[in-house]
């Protein structure tokens, strides 16, 4: 029986996952590109494989079909837009993902990031490096209204770390509720015209802010994106910043990824390699689960609590 894991962080800091996969039997094999694999290349490695730890690689149908021994995927992380959850299904591919294990992670470099953008950290360590002196005025976290875009476990997450700071929060989502959290619901569109701070947290990469979403938002306001490229259109957003309607931004991912655009000529935005998730207990939870949802199947005859429906 063989795994191929292509994602190409996992068990960079701990080898406890790979041990589990070899002491169940399995023959491993690993991303050897160190990136993230093209629709070609993940096609390659799958033609006798039976279980597969995925990155973000896309997963879609003639992918799919062409792995005729492929009876998992176990997504080392939350998102599963790159992989076609139709497809697999009629193909009898049991799909998983690791939901638990970014959440701390990617919610506490949303609060990282509001604090940088309010402060300027990043502007200022970048002027003392070039032989600048500058202090610059910033704004405080607390007492703003901050609108999170898609309220699934890390927007929750991040309403819970801003609570200790007085921030009014409200929140948009096409599904969820949080009732313990007692957040105010609001529309996508109040939540644009009203808020201080946008933090954008949703799984699918269809885009939410573009042209017209701009124009609505409010004079001034901070964005931050960790969660998918598409959802902002990069082009309006340069604008924005440019011409001063937003005060900054900060942006961890990417429509294309490396980024190389026309951003980073900017002051007022922060921009990170898609590194949300990446600490050492989230990078080590989420292997250990993507591992599990593999030998829940091969081994202990259970079905995995992270199947996706």
């Amino acid at each position: 029986m063989k795994v191929f894991i292509s994602t190409s962080s996992f068990a960079k800091d701990d080898n406890r996952p790979l041990d589990m996969l070899k002491k169940a039997g399995l023959e491993i094999s690993l991303n050897p590109y160190g990136r993230k694999l093209s629709e070609d290349e993940i096609r390659g490695f799958l033609h006798d494989v039976d279980y597969l730890i995925a990155g973000t690689e896309p997963l879609i149908h003639r992918v799919l079909e062409s792995a005729k021994r492929l009876k998992v995927i176990s997504r080392c992380g939350t998102g599963l837009d790159n992989v076609d959850i139709k497809a697999a299904d009629k193909l009898g591919i049991k799909v998983y993902n690791t939901p638990y294990g970014p959440t701390q992670s990617v919610a506490e470099l949303t609060i990282g990031l509001m604090i940088d953008m309010l402060r300027r950290i990043s502007k200022m360590d970048r002027d003392i490096r070039s032989g600048v002196w500058e202090k610059y005025t910033g704004n405080l976290l607390s007492e703003k209204k901050v609108g999170i875009i898609g309220f699934g476990k890390i927007g929750q997450k991040v309403a819970e770390l801003l609570m200790p700071f007085g921030c009014e929060i409200v929140c948009y989502d096409i599904r969820t509720e949080d009732k313990e959290l007692k957040i105010k619901i609001a529309s996508l569109d109040e939540i644009l015209r009203t808020s201080d701070i946008i933090s954008i947290h949703v799984s699918s990469k269809e885009q939410i802010i573009g042209r017209e979403e701009f124009k609505k938002i409010k004079k001034g306001a901070w964005i931050i994106n960790v969660s998918r490229g598409g959802v902002i259109d990069e082009a309006e957003l340069y604008k924005a910043l440019k011409e001063g309607h937003l005060s900054g931004a900060a942006l961890d991912v990417f429509e294309r990824e490396p980024y190389t655009g026309p951003l980073k000529e900017l002051d007022n935005v922060i921009l990170t390699p898609h590194t949300a998730s990446a600490t050492f207990r989230a990078r080590a939870e989420m292997a250990q689960i993507a591992c599990d949802n593999v030998l829940d199947v091969l081994l202990r005859g259970k079905r995995p609590r992270n199947e996706v429906k």
